[in-house]
């Protein structure tokens, strides 16, 4: 059937020259991520959609007088990458704020917020960050890391997961959290032994502060945006599911800079929003007034939270931590993490209803009890409101029980997870949990032969957005301390194909947009990639030397070389 259509469509375009192709792309290695025509050697595009993809030699049918030919020069060609979870509006935001992200010391750590606090008007916050602590050797920074240097203004920095931050003293006092300050629930205000809080703040507890760092102006999101997705193409990255950049219970404010910006024609590549699920009545009521979106915008989904990360030990775990250097008495911490959720009942309730609604659920459970949980309520899902095709989700499932693995498949539950992050953790990950727990985690092998689909995604800004770096971390998983060169828990390494579908096909089935994008394939838009390396034959140790020549996105070229 399939070259049936192919032979089709040659017909219809050598009928006469009007049909004939804009822009013919040929003499390319062609990675389609089709099974049914798996490679080729060139594409015919007529608009925003794929109208041939097939042998040099057909591809001359397309040829008319205004077609324009490229010639790919024998350079590898693949789908547009597609990253399953992204904060984009964070990532364009943080491309303007401080960054801490390759700090490995307390005085670099100051200079560089001094630096910020010279260049920013007094009236602002300093906020930004993206440090971790693991970089100096395990210990917490504290407020007066801050203070030394600056004492007037108030400033917010967050760990890179985002599940811990670092207050400064007059952040403290604006926010009010002081020595009686209680823990909000699914969150932790760390203190010393004396009761003064430390200005670390854990989960629940961020929002503290955050609440009273003023919200940017409608000019400031356009600007993150359009920085954001400039970023993305120049990384190949034609598609993202974004999961916001607030747990705001308005479930339409990002949206609204999307949808601004989607009219004016400003949208440069696809997305799927997915909202704080506390604004599900009013997604549901925007849903029934508007629809779910096109192929470039759809926001029928939400984002919901069940616990914390490994790296701030608030990951919900069936086995306690391992005790570390973090030199806390044990009435500061919590041993097994922390269930995030305030209302679990309230919670529940809200799954049944949006999944009446056809919402799609995407639930962060890193620690494998929050993953245990999370599954069993997807399965009540499924016994209250009947078998349909959801695609529930879970983000990062990162640690996962025996039984969990199985289940992914068993239950066409999608595991969405990052890959980069085990480049990161795999180096200290053993002071936090045992072995037990560290051989199930990050099991890419292990899901994909139990046949689930397996999305990937960057986690953005908690990780570089380039998915080379996921595809790297996904094939070798190295680590960064370099002790585990041929792999951490090396069974459960992939083929470099394998992670090509983890970020292709597997990602746009992951959004309910698989017969619009995600391969190669005549009928689809036209979002592809030239790499400057052929992916499937180099050597693993040079993927992270491979960058992108040229993304299309519904027939549009953005040109690197």
């Amino acid at each position: 059937m399939y070259l049936k259509l192919i032979s089709l469509v040659i017909i219809l375009f050598s009928c006469n020259n009007e049909n004939k192709v804009d822009k013919l792309y040929y003499n390319g290695i062609i990675w389609t991520g089709d099974k049914i025509i798996p490679y080729a050697s060139a594409i015919a595009v007529s608009g925003e959609h794929i109208v041939f993809v097939g042998t040099d030699e057909d591809a001359l049918n397309f040829i008319g007088h205004n077609t324009i030919k490229i010639d790919l020069k024998k350079k590898f060609i693949t789908p547009g990458f597609i990253d399953s979870h992204v904060h984009l509006l964070s990532g364009g935001l943080q491309l303007s704020r401080l960054d801490l992200s390759d700090v490995n010391n307390k005085e670099e750590f100051q200079r560089r917020i001094e630096s910020a606090d010279k260049e920013l008007k007094k009236s602002k916050w300093i906020v930004g960050g993206n440090w971790d602590h693991e970089k100096w050797g395990g210990k917490y920074p504290d407020k007066s890391w801050i203070d030394e240097i600056v004492a007037d203004r108030p400033i917010l920095l967050d760990r890179l997961d985002g599940h811990m931050s670092l207050a400064n003293s007059r952040a403290l006092e604006i926010a009010g959290i002081n020595e009686q300050t209680r823990n909000p629930i699914g969150g932790i205000i760390q203190k010393d032994d004396n009761g003064l809080p430390t200005g670390i703040l854990k989960e629940n507890a961020i929002e503290l502060c955050r609440m009273y760092i003023p919200n940017e102006s409608q000019e400031d999101l356009d600007i993150a945006l359009e920085k954001a997705m400039d970023y993305a193409i120049s990384l190949g990255i034609t598609q993202v599911h974004d999961m916001g950049y607030s747990q705001d219970s308005n479930p339409l404010r990002d949206l609204e800079v999307y949808m601004r910006n989607h009219i004016r024609n400003k949208l440069k590549i696809r997305i799927k929003r997915y909202s704080w699920y506390l604004g599900w009545k009013d997604l549901i009521k925007y849903i029934d007034n508007n629809g779910i979106g096109d192929d470039w915008l759809r926001w029928d989904g939400i984002k919901a939270m069940i616990d914390g990360s490994l790296g701030s030990k608030t990951a919900w775990m069936n086995k306690p931590y391992l005790v570390d250097n973090e030199h806390l008495s044990k009435k500061h911490t919590s041993s097994f993490g922390i269930l995030a959720l305030e209302d679990t009942a309230a919670f529940k309730n809200i799954l049944i209803n949006t999944d009446k609604a056809n919402i799609q659920h995407a639930v962060h459970a890193i620690g494998d009890q929050a993953n245990d949980w999370i599954l069993n309520k997807y399965t009540n899902i499924m016994e209250s409101n009947g078998f349909k095709d959801r695609r529930s989700r879970v983000e990062h499932a990162q640690h996962l029980s025996e039984e969990a693995i199985s289940r992914f498949s068993k239950e066409k539950i999608i595991p969405s997870m990052q890959p980069y992050h085990l480049f990161d953790d795999g180096s200290w990950a053993h002071k936090r949990v045992g072995y037990d727990i560290l051989s199930r985690t990050y099991v890419f092998r292990s899901l994909i032969d139990s046949g689930a689909n397996l999305a990937f995604g960057s986690d953005w800004t908690v990780a570089s957005l380039n998915p080379m770096t996921g595809i790297y971390a996904a094939v070798t998983r190295r680590t960064r301390d370099k002790k585990n060169q041929d792999g951490w828990f090396p069974n459960e390494k992939i083929s470099v194909e394998d992670a090509l579908k983890c970020y292709t096909t597997n990602n746009a089935y992951a959004a309910f947009w698989e017969d619009k994008t995600g391969s190669i394939t005549v009928g689809k838009y036209a979002d592809f990639l030239v790499h400057s390396k052929n992916l499937l034959t180099i050597d693993h140790n040079d993927l992270l030397e491979s960058r992108i020549l040229r993304t299309v996105v519904g027939g549009t070229d953005y040109i690197f070389e």
